[in-house]
């Protein structure tokens, strides 16, 4: 089968690699049907994290099972699935908590998995799934979804589950001003969650016109393209002499941390959710003085899919707009370059 690896800072190939087969009992074998470039994988892209030797790349994927293991008992050959971007048990004490990425069996796509057998990445043609009944959410109803739904079930793997995963951290709701930190899929993400919970107003920061867009469409009733002091004090302009209830950081570097930090007023919350990849601090002096309640990390996509995926079958919310450019898996290393000079906001792979 054909797969996207990285090599090195800017060396994305789609190279032949292996057809995946059964392992375990508890595996299946999905076959993608579409998959995506996250903006957590740039950071290995631009070299800010090592590779030290190539690897498969990808975690974003759905998609149809083909095989299933013979302890296998919620999934069938034909079901339509959404992978979550790490493997889960669903039955450790973790995952019984909601915190699915902390699962004491967890897996990543592209590594291995707890009996050390290897665990395909999610920009390729097939993977195998460890312990699939606690892994992929089937889709009921669905066995291949026209290609607006299928976008939107992709970013559920991910990027909306991330955004979702903010505005809950930051306590997002009815009467809260929101400001969102990052105009990429999770930053649009968290606007549209943001205003799904019911926020009474939500800022987004962004400098790009087509974002900008994107987010007045996904909720957002002011745009502030200011960054620093200067972006602060717009925000405390627009709220009549305030700063903001609830503020989603959705980057992960020094800069946006600071952003967020001062957008939030005394008593606050702050939910973050951007992958550190830059230096990104917490000064505990300034959370002390100003009483900011801050929580978030790494969203546990697997425990919110059930809930978003019935929104998204509704027609409730449609998040993969944030898919502008589609090409097909063999274009995957310009897939990259376009998300890496901003080109293009989301990337959807076809394989």
């Amino acid at each position: 089968m054909r797969a996207a690896v990285i090599h090195g800072p800017g060396d994305i190939r789609v190279e032949d690699r292996n057809y995946p087969e059964l392992k375990l009992p508890t595996d299946a074998l999905v076959r993608v049907t579409a998959a995506c470039v996250c903006g957590s994988d740039l950071w290995p892209y631009r070299g800010v994290r090592p590779t030290e030797e190539p690897r498969a790349i990808g975690h974003e994927f759905i998609g149809v099972v083909e095989k299933v293991g013979d302890a296998v008992s919620t999934l069938a050959p034909g079901d339509f699935v959404i992978a979550p971007f790490v493997v889960s048990c669903g039955n450790c004490p973790s995952c019984r908590n909601g915190i699915t990425v902390a699962c004491s069996h967890r897996a990543g796509w592209g590594g291995e998995d707890e009996h050390g057998h290897y665990v395909d990445a999610g920009q390729g043609e097939a993977v195998r799934v460890p312990l699939a009944d606690g892994t992929l959410v089937r889709v009921p109803g669905v066995t291949e979804p026209e290609a607006a739904l299928a976008a939107s079930l992709l970013t559920l793997s991910d990027v909306m589950a991330t955004g979702h995963h903010a505005a809950v951290s930051a306590k997002a709701g009815p009467g809260r001003t929101v400001v969102v930190v990052g105009d990429g899929a999770v930053g649009l993400c968290g606007v549209l969650a943001a205003k799904r919970v019911g926020a009474e107003r939500v800022i987004a920061m962004s400098r790009h016109a087509d974002r900008q867009a994107l987010a007045r469409e996904f909720g957002a009733t002011d745009i502030v393209s200011e960054r620093g002091r200067d972006g602060a004090q717009k925000v405390r302009e627009l709220l009549g002499g305030v700063l903001a209830d609830s503020v989603l950081e959705c980057v992960g570097t020094k800069e946006s941390m600071d952003q967020a930090l001062r957008c939030t007023r005394p008593g606050g919350s702050l939910g973050y959710v951007g992958v550190p990849a830059a230096g990104p601090e917490l000064p505990i002096g300034v959370l002390f003085a100003k009483n900011i309640s801050v929580a978030g990390g790494m969203a546990p996509a697997r425990t919110y899919i059930p809930e978003l995926l019935e929104d998204v079958l509704s027609g409730a919310i449609d998040p993969g707009r944030v898919f502008d450019v589609e090409m097909p898996l063999e274009d995957a290393p310009e897939a990259y370059r376009a998300m890496d000079e901003r080109r293009a906001i989301k990337v959807l792979l076809k394989p």
